[in-house]
């Protein structure tokens, strides 16, 4: 299954359009336009077919999960909390 594959899935599943897709990659700084995600959906076939580089899925996933989420609040350190060992502890 290609990037491609993945972002179809993701678009029906999800019942999202070009605009919502386009606005969920500017949620983490990702410029896409319109036309550039009509060239992701195309047949592989078609002369103006692209190919979905992992960058641009990781960004929609990472989009996407402000979108369905929202926003992590800025006090919200959980996974930054974690205590490191000690380097200076001589253990």
């Amino acid at each position: 299954m290609t990037n491609n594959d993945i972002l179809k899935k993701l678009r029906v599943a999800l019942k999202l359009t070009n605009k919502d897709i386009a606005h969920i990659c500017g949620l983490v700084g990702f410029k896409v336009s319109e036309s550039e995600l009509g060239a992701l959906f195309r047949n592989e076939d078609h002369p103006k077919y692209r190919n979905c580089g992992d960058q641009f899925l990781r960004n929609f996933l990472n989009g996407l999960v402000i979108h369905m989420r929202g926003e992590r609040p800025e006090g919200d350190t959980k996974l930054h909390d974690k205590k490191k060992p000690d380097d200076n502890s001589g253990e």
